[in-house]
């Protein structure tokens, strides 16, 4: 999901689609939050880590 987002942001950035751009950020932002609590051990999802 993060990467996702990072793909959609420069994408947005280059074509000039405001609602990549916006998506793009959405997606960096939930994908690190997931990221942070697998690391931290936390289940998300009911996994016990997250990819």
């Amino acid at each position: 999901m993060f990467i996702l987002g990072i793909i959609l942001l420069i994408i947005g950035l280059v074509a000039g689609i405001s609602i990549l751009w916006s998506i793009g950020i959405a997606l960096v932002i939930i994908g690190a939050a997931l990221w942070i609590l697998g690391s931290v051990g936390h289940a998300v999802g009911g996994r016990n880590h997250y990819w």
